[in-house]
């Protein structure tokens, strides 16, 4: 039997469904300002995506800096965000607040 880790990394090789996962991670992060939740959330689509090494290739951006600002001790500049979400085939988006 696989385990969650590997069954999920499987789910989010597809594209709705890590827009999905990150968008979920970025409501809880609203909630409690844990941006570690977030961060993981990344981490876990670029893994399920090709991983580090490769994010580094399309990036540019150094490995060890990657992983760095994808850790639980991370605080990544927006640029970095952007980067990233931008390699991996997402952008930000502005919604309004539901009143």
């Amino acid at each position: 039997m696989r385990d969650f880790r590997a069954y999920l990394k499987d789910k989010l090789m597809d594209r709705d469904e890590a827009v999905s996962y990150l968008n979920v991670a970025l409501e809880e992060y609203e909630k409690d300002n844990d941006a570690d939740a977030f961060l993981l959330a990344l981490r876990t689509v670029t893994e399920a995506n090709g991983g580090i090494s490769e994010l580094a290739q399309k990036t540019r951006l150094n490995r060890q800096h990657l992983y760095r600002s994808l850790s639980n001790r991370g605080n990544p500049r927006l640029i970095t965000l952007e980067t990233i979400l931008h390699a991996l085939g997402f952008r930000f988006s502005i919604v309004p607040l539901e009143n």
